[in-house]
């Protein structure tokens, strides 16, 4: 029975520390904005929405372009240097993370959305899906 317990600390420990891991490498790599601010600069920047093309056809912050975090790699071409890079997600997980490879990359304003998609009020925009 105490083994158990032990297992089930150990992965509560992994998960917290996974989720202060991903705080900090946030705050490392880029500087994160509340809804106001974001809709303020994005127009004198490039949007990218980090999710997968469904997700974005879904639903989508008017504006954004799509570069999903899986061909983030392959994209770098098409990112430029020398504007504002405004990064957003479903939530921030998956945004932190891309800041940190464009900030490997070399580039240097990076925004993530406070909240991400799904604490935005602003406009969308939704691509008609027919089967």
């Amino acid at each position: 029975m105490w083994v158990v317990n032990i297992v089930l600390i150990l992965i509560i420990l992994a998960i917290a520390g996974y989720e202060l891991y991903i705080r900090f490498m946030g705050k490392r790599s880029a500087t994160t904005l509340t809804e106001e601010e974001f809709r303020e600069g994005m127009r004198k920047a490039q949007v990218i929405d980090v999710r997968e093309k469904d997700t974005f056809d879904a639903g989508h912050i008017l504006g954004a372009r799509n570069i999903p975090y899986t061909v983030l790699k392959q994209s770098y071409g098409s990112i430029r240097k020398d504007q504002p890079v405004y990064i957003y997600d479903q939530k921030k997980s998956m945004s932190i993370r891309a800041a940190a490879k464009l900030r490997k990359q070399g580039y240097k304003d990076i925004y993530l959305l406070k909240g991400g998609y799904d604490g935005w009020t602003g406009k969308i925009k939704k691509k008609n899906i027919t089967y």
